[in-house]
């Protein structure tokens, strides 16, 4: 179909991946619990923006250029692990603020960021710095492109297509389980705070981890 082969193989892995935990899906899933469905839908726009655009790239043959030009791969891969480490600050830093001021609901909320946050941007960039994500979609889009089909950017299409469609189904309902999320965070500011803690936690090691990646 179209230079796609081997389809349900790929729908099969796809899944899989989509449901691994990883800093994009981890923060569509706190702004739902902090701001509700809307904020959430917004950073899962910045998502699936992002996501386009590594895939536009992919195919446009940027993963290559990552691949053979180790600096190139350096400074993106630097700038992707330090935004992860500012996020992961101001978490813990509204963790902290909870904590200290757990019955007090305005502290908390100016504590979480209010209105200042941008979920949008942050969830764009946060996909956007992700030297990985880049050459993964070339390694794991080419295994299913039929390599005689005249047209491979219709394939690379198709794939995409249905990588968005996955992604939308999934974070759809993280997006709605955040928002239950955020009902018990309300009534319990200590959890709400241990919860917060934990995605600053989570955030710094996918800091980490993407700072020890190599091409």
């Amino acid at each position: 179909m179209l230079g796609v082969i081997d389809l349900p193989t790929y729908l099969a892995g796809l899944v899989l991946i989509v449901l691994l935990p990883g800093p994009n899906s981890l923060y569509v899933l706190s702004v739902a619990a902090r701001r509700g469905v809307r904020a959430g839908y917004t950073a899962a726009a910045g998502v699936w923006c992002g996501d386009t655009v590594l895939m536009t790239l992919s195919a446009a043959g940027v993963a290559s250029l990552l691949q053979a030009n180790a600096v190139l791969f350096g400074i993106v891969k630097y700038a992707g692990a330090g935004y992860l480490t500012w996020l992961a600050v101001g978490m813990l830093r509204a963790a902290w603020g909870m904590w200290r001021s757990r019955k007090d609901t305005a502290a908390e909320e100016a504590a979480e960021g209010g209105s200042y946050e941008r979920p949008y941007r942050r969830a764009l960039v946060i996909s956007l710095f992700n030297p990985k994500a880049i050459l993964f979609f070339v390694a794991f889009f080419v295994q299913f492109v039929d390599p005689g089909y005249a047209y491979p950017a219709l394939s690379f299409v198709v794939l995409g297509a249905f990588a968005q469609l996955a992604s939308f189904l999934y974070l759809t309902a993280l997006i709605f389980s955040g928002t239950r999320l955020a009902d018990a965070f309300r009534r319990r500011k200590r959890l709400s705070a241990g919860a917060t803690s934990a995605a600053g936690a989570l955030f710094l090691g996918f800091a980490v981890k993407l700072s020890l990646a190599s091409a």
